[in-house]
C-alpha cells in the first residue's frame, strides 16, 4: 500500500470522529494535516477541538496546522487554504468532511437547521473545493474526497428527512460535476461512505442506535487512506464503500473495526 508522506492534507471537521481519524491515519505516514474546523474551545456535549486534534496529529507521526474556520464563511475558507499553502508549501487533497445532520420531517425541521445542513455539507464542500482548487492543480497526484453517500432518488430515503438527505446528495453531485470537470485537470474527485453507522457523536441523532452495533471511524479512515494513495487519474468519480475498498486492498479481518466484535452490526443510512 502507498504512503501520504509529505503530502499535505486540507480536513474539514477534523476535530472529532470520522475527521480526525483520517487525520490520525494520514499522520501515521508522516503527513502534513491541516485541521480545519469550528472548535476552538472545549464543547462540554462534544469531545475534540481543533488543539487537541492537532497534538494527537503530531504525536502520530505528522505534522499539524490547527485553524479556526466556519466552513459556511467564504472569507475564512479562503484565507484557512492560502494559510495553509504557505505554511507547507501547497495542498495536495482536500477532505471534505465537514457535515451537519438533523433526522427529522419537515414539521420538526426547524428552517436554522435546514439552512445549517445546506450551508456546511452542500455550500461548504462546494465552497472548501472552489478554495483548494488553485492549490490542487499544482499538486503531484490531487485527490478530493467526499464523506457522501452514492446519489439516489429513492423516496424511501427522503421521506423520513428530506432536508438532511437533500443536504448529503448535493454533497453527492458535487462529486459527479466536479469529477468531470475536474478530470483534465488530472484532480480526482471520489465519495466515500460508511457500510454500517459509525461510533461517532452524530449516532445520538439516530434513534435506537447503540455504539456496540457501530463500526469505529478507524474503517472510514483505512479506506480513505487507500483511496488517496492511489493514482488520481486512474480513480475519479467513484462512490466507494469502505469494506469494498479495504477488500480491494487485501483486508479480509473487519472484527477489529467493530466497537463490540460478535454483535449485529446496523447498516448505514443510503445502503
Amino acid at each position: 500500500m502507498g504512503s501520504l508522506a509529505g503530502k499535505t492534507l486540507f480536513i474539514t471537521g477534523a476535530s472529532r470522529g470520522i475527521g480526525l481519524a483520517i487525520a490520525l491515519r494520514a499522520a501515521r505516514d508522516g503527513a502534513n494535516v491541516v485541521i480545519a474546523a469550528k472548535s476552538g474551545v472545549p464543547n462540554p456535549k462534544l469531545p475534540g477541538t481543533i488543539h487537541s486534534a492537532a497534538e494527537a496529529v503530531e504525536a502520530a507521526g505528522g505534522r499539524a496546522l490547527a485553524l479556526k474556520v466556519d466552513i459556511r464563511e467564504e472569507e475564512q475558507v479562503v484565507e484557512a487554504a492560502a494559510r495553509a499553502a504557505d505554511h507547507f508549501g501547497g495542498i495536495d487533497i482536500l477532505v471534505n468532511n465537514a457535515s451537519a445532520i438533523w433526522l427529522a420531517g419537515v414539521e420538526g425541521t426547524p428552517m436554522k437547521r435546514f439552512d445549517l445542513m445546506h450551508q456546511v455539507n452542500t455550500r461548504g464542500t462546494f465552497l472548501a473545493t472552489q478554495a483548494c482548487l488553485p492549490y490542487l492543480k499544482r499538486a503531484a497526484n490531487p485527490h478530493v474526497l467526499m464523506l457522501a453517500p452514492p446519489p439516489t432518488l429513492d423516496p424511501k430515503w427522503f421521506a423520513p428527512h428530506t432536508a438532511y438527505t437533500i443536504a448529503k446528495m448535493g454533497m453527492s453531485l458535487c462529486v459527479l460535476g466536479m469529477a468531470e470537470e475536474f478530470r483534465p485537470l488530472g484532480i480526482a474527485v471520489n465519495a466515500l461512505w460508511p457500510r454500517t453507522v459509525i461510533a461517532t457523536a452524530a449516532i445520538a441523532m439516530i434513534d435506537g442506535v447503540r455504539p456496540e452495533h457501530c463500526r469505529t471511524p478507524e474503517i472510514v479512515a483505512d479506506a480513505a487512506h487507500a483511496l488517496l494513495v492511489r493514482p488520481a487519474h486512474d480513480t475519479t468519480g467513484r462512490f466507494a464503500i469502505d469494506d469494498e475498498v479495504l477488500a480491494e486492498a487485501g483486508v479480509s479481518d473487519l472484527d477489529r473495526y467493530a466497537v463490540q466484535p460478535g454483535q449485529p452490526l446496523l447498516r448505514d443510512l443510503f445502503l
